[in-house]
This record gives structure tokens, C-alpha cells and sequence, in this order.
């Protein structure tokens, strides 16, 4: 290289270097004018411009936080060691641990499962059959799979997610759920079983006025990958608030599909007005199954259990046919969308009371063969299925674990449009990193492997598939340290003849 030249970048680099110094300080002096005369924050009021390091490594924290300082099982809303199994599980890839358990198997809350002496020999295990929804319907249901993709709405995820979670379901065998917010052709194309949600806005199948249409229901009852409708009433994030979308994930297509103005918040009412005791809640689910043919239900999560001793006695009245096909009980902790932090934290209860204590009211009024339950909130890992079996759930819905099969990282921004691994979010730039195959080919591996592990789970515990789990296979501890068998701490009723049979 010729001298001059050599020194002619030279002094290009310098006057770069010079330029870009004099630009930050004169940036850093426009900070600094800026913040001593804000009124808004101490911190940068009293500390200008260093100030704004704090809410940098505070924003920051929420991100190093899992993989630097937090232990493999202490981080909510799910630890290392619950992500990892799914991500190795969706890889297909070995999920085998060494050198004995991480977990604390001291803690109260704990499940243990109870190992048979005479664990099931391989020529002794049975295929789990599909199970019948809705058997007084023009149109049952037989549901293949008790594992299924739980309601997560087409506007709350993108396009390419839920693209691969229909194209993985299908590949898995089990339902997809749509969320409130309608039906996209991104939940057909992969050619799965659909359930579609009635969610308090009626998305998809509601007139110009925001009612529920006969006609609207008819029309996706006539696409045959639709299989059951389910009524929400409430859900896990925000029990007595409807959904929220926040305006910039509400694109064209969405819109189109809600029927609502474009670039505006979707904020459903926190219910269905037309439903003020369980007379119309039965009105409302006989209606919707009078017009599609198909299994109704409804979703919702407990908090007190009188109005369902109310349902329950109106459903004795009117006769078993009219009791709603399946109920969905969302935990007090389950939700993957936008909440107040107040109703996600504090209201509902959790899925390890109400399951067992619903199950437990079916029995009592005899309406335990005739309602199929399906259990939802933070049920992703084997242990965690497997239990809700025990406790008397006929299908486990879960959402963030299929996330986590995606590639969902726990960024927690899932209601900001930024998911950094394109999800949630409606940026085509962000997108590009969700690979519709391939993620279909996690989502599907993931429900196989969980599948296979609750499996290996029931043959230790002696029985020869899944839905062959009862209360005594496992055990719970006791904040006394006691280990305590699931059967002691919610006993079944007497009034059903053989109570232990989840058939």
C-alpha cells in the first residue's frame, strides 16, 4: 500500500474517531440538560444520564437472569430445569440426567409417584384409546390424545406459530385450541383437530352488533377439522377480565378476522353479558349445540364453588343431556398473554385444588362419566401431567410448554410485539426467525416425548397406560414434612359407585 495513502485513512480513521467522541459528548450534554430538568424521575434527576444505566440493567436482568445467576429450579414463571426438559424433549434428543435429582424433594407440594413392586413388563402395555366427547351430540367427538395444545389466540402468537402448532398437532394427533380470537387459516393448514373458542367478544362468530350469530356458528361448523366449540368464561392470567390485544398487534388481518377497527386495543368485555346465572349458561350451551351438532363446553377458573353446585342441580333438573360436554379448568397461573399483574398474581385458584375438588362435585352429583374434564395451567412437564391424571382429568391443555417447543426463550415479552424469537409478534423482521417446518417438527416431538414419559410413569406406578392413574398412585408433601397420598387429601365421594373409575 502506497505511503500516503496509508496515512490518508489514517487520518480518516482519526477524524472518525474524533467525530463520533464530540457526537456522544454533545449527545451526553443533551441528556444531561434533559434529565436536571425533568420532574418525573429522582434518579435521573439527582444522577443524570449515569442514571439511565439503572433501568438499562434492570431491563437487562430480565434477560441474564436465567442463565447467570438464577438455580436450575427457582425462576417463575418456569425454572431452567422445566425449560430444558422441553427444549430437549422437542429436539428429540436424549433427556436423560446423571448423578441423582436436582429437585428438593423435601419442598411441600411436591408429587411423588408410588412405585409398584411388579412394575408392567413392554408386552403388557395398552395404547391409550381416544376418548368420547359430547355422546348426546349429532357430531361426538372421539378425542385421540390426553395431551392437547391449549387456547392461544391468532393475533396473541403469529402467523408462523401458530402455523407450525397446527402443522405439529397434526403430525402429534391432538387438538389445537384457537383462543378467543377466531379462525385463521393459519389454524387449518396443517390439517388438525380444531376446538374452536367462543371467547366474551364472540370472535369469528359474532353480527355487527357483537352478538352471537347462528349463522356465523354454522359456517365454522361446517369446516370438518372443527370439532368442539368451547365457551370461555374466564382464564387463568386475568379470571373477571376478557382479553386484551394491545393495538399494535391488531394488523389488517386481524382486524378482518375479529371484526374489529384496525391499529385499535381488542379488549373483550370481562363477560358474557347474556349469561347471568347457570339457567342461561345451560341456555347458552344447548344453543350452541343445537346449531353446530358438536361437543360444547366451557372454560373457566374456580374461585367459589357455589355456582357450580347451582349448574350442577340445574343439569339434575333438566337432565343429563343437558349438561355441557367438557369443562376446561384454567389455573389461577396459567395464561400466556397481556394481564393486570394484580389479577395474575392474587385471584383464582390453583389447578392442584379445583381439579381434584371439581372431580370430586362431578362424582357427588353423578355427572362424572357424562362431563369429560380437561385440566390447563403450568401442566408441561411429565410430572405435572401425570398428576393432573391422578387427581381426574381426562386431557391436559397446555400453551407454554408448546411455546417453549417453538423456541419461546422467556423473554416475557409477550404482549409488546418484540418476541426476540418471533411468536408473539407481528414484525415480519422478527418472524423470519420461526421456521414453520421445523417448529412443526418440535411441537410434534415435544408432545411425543411428554407422552412417552408420562407412559414410562404410569408403568412404574404399576398400571398399563396413562389414564389408568389414580389419586393413590402419587403423594404429596406436607409443609410438616409428611408425605401425604393425593387420595387422603381429597378423598373420593361415596355417592358414585366405583368413584376410582375415571372412565
Amino acid at each position: 500500500m502506497d505511503g500516503s495513502i496509508f496515512f490518508t485513512l489514517l487520518e480518516f480513521l482519526a477524524a472518525l474517531f474524533i467525530f463520533a467522541v464530540g457526537a456522544l459528548i454533545l449527545f451526553s450534554v443533551g441528556v444531561y440538560l434533559h434529565d436536571i430538568r425533568q420532574t418525573k424521575s429522582a434518579i435521573l434527576r439527582n444522577y443524570p444520564v449515569i442514571g439511565h444505566f439503572r433501568y438499562w440493567l434492570e431491563h437487562l436482568g430480565e434477560f441474564l437472569r436465567q442463565y447467570f445467576f438464577a438455580m436450575d429450579r427457582e425462576e417463575m414463571p418456569f425454572n431452567r430445569a422445566q425449560r430444558s426438559w422441553v427444549y430437549r424433549a422437542a429436539k428429540n434428543i436424549d433427556n436423560t440426567v446423571a448423578f441423582g435429582s436436582s429437585i428438593n424433594l423435601n419442598a411441600p407440594g411436591t408429587t411423588i409417584f408410588v412405585n409398584c413392586a411388579y412394575p408392567v413388563l413392554d408386552t403388557d402395555i395398552a395404547e391409550t384409546q381416544p376418548r368420547r366427547i359430547g355422546p348426546y351430540c349429532r357430531e361426538p367427538y372421539d378425542a385421540p390424545s390426553f395431551f392437547n395444545i391449549s387456547a392461544m389466540s391468532y393475533g396473541a402468537l403469529s402467523n408462523p406459530a401458530i402455523s407450525a402448532l397446527s402443522r405439529g398437532a397434526a403430525q402429534a394427533g391432538c387438538w389445537l385450541n384457537t383462543g378467543e380470537g377466531g379462525l385463521a387459516e393459519a389454524h387449518l393448514v396443517g390439517g388438525c383437530d380444531v376446538v374452536f373458542q367462543i371467547g366474551t367478544a364472540k370472535y369469528g362468530v359474532r353480527d355487527l352488533a357483537g352478538n352471537l350469530s347462528d349463522e356465523k356458528l354454522r359456517e365454522v361448523a361446517a369446516i370438518p377439522q372443527v370439532k368442539m366449540f368451547e365457551l370461555k368464561l374466564s382464564q387463568g392470567a386475568k379470571p373477571g377480565k376478557g382479553g386484551i390485544l394491545p393495538a399494535e398487534k391488531v394488523s389488517a388481518e386481524i382486524a378482518q378476522i375479529r371484526g374489529i377497527p384496525v391499529h385499535q386495543a381488542s379488549i373483550s368485555p370481562n363477560r358474557h353479558p347474556e349469561i347471568n346465572d347457570e339457567q342461561d349458561l345451560l341456555d347458552m350451551l344447548k344453543r350452541i349445540r343445537d346449531v353446530t351438532g358438536k361437543p360444547v363446553g366451557f372454560k373457566a377458573v374456580i374461585g367459589g364453588y357455589g355456582w357450580l353446585e347451582k349448574l350442577f342441580h340445574e343439569i339434575n333438573r333438566r337432565g343429563i343431556e343437558s349438561a355441557p360436554d367438557f369443562i376446561t379448568l384454567d389455573s389461577a397461573d396459567g395464561g400466556t398473554g397481556a394481564a393486570p399483574m394484580s389479577l395474575m398474581d392474587y385471584v383464582g385458584l390453583p389447578i392442584q385444588e379445583s381439579l381434584p375438588t371439581v372431580v370430586d362435585m362431578l362424582y357427588k352429583f353423578g355427572l362424572r362419566e357424562r362431563i369429560r374434564i380437561i385440566a390447563a395451567g403450568k401442566l408441561l412437564n411429565p410430572s405435572q401431567v401425570a398428576w393432573a391424571l391422578c387427581a381426574g382429568a381426562d386431557f391436559i391443555n397446555n400453551g407454554r410448554g408448546f411455546m417453549f417447543a417453538l423456541g419461546c426463550i422467556q423473554a416475557m415479552q409477550c404482549n409488546k410485539n418484540t418476541c426476540p424469537t418471533g411468536i408473539t409478534t407481528h414484525d415480519p423482521k422478527l418472524q423470519k426467525g420461526l421456521v414453520v417446518a421445523d417448529k412443526a417438527t418440535r411441537v410434534a416431538h415435544y408432545h411425543h416425548n411428554l407422552v412417552h414419559e408420562v407412559s414410562t410413569l404410569a408403568h412404574s406406578c404399576g398400571v398399563p397406560e396413562p389414564r389408568d392413574l389414580r389419586r393413590q398412585h402419587c403423594r404429596i408433601v406436607q409443609p410438616d414434612g409428611k408425605i401425604v397420598p393425593l387420595d387422603h387429601l381429597f378423598p373420593y365421594p361415596k355417592r358414585s359407585g366405583k368413584p376410582e373409575d375415571n372412565a
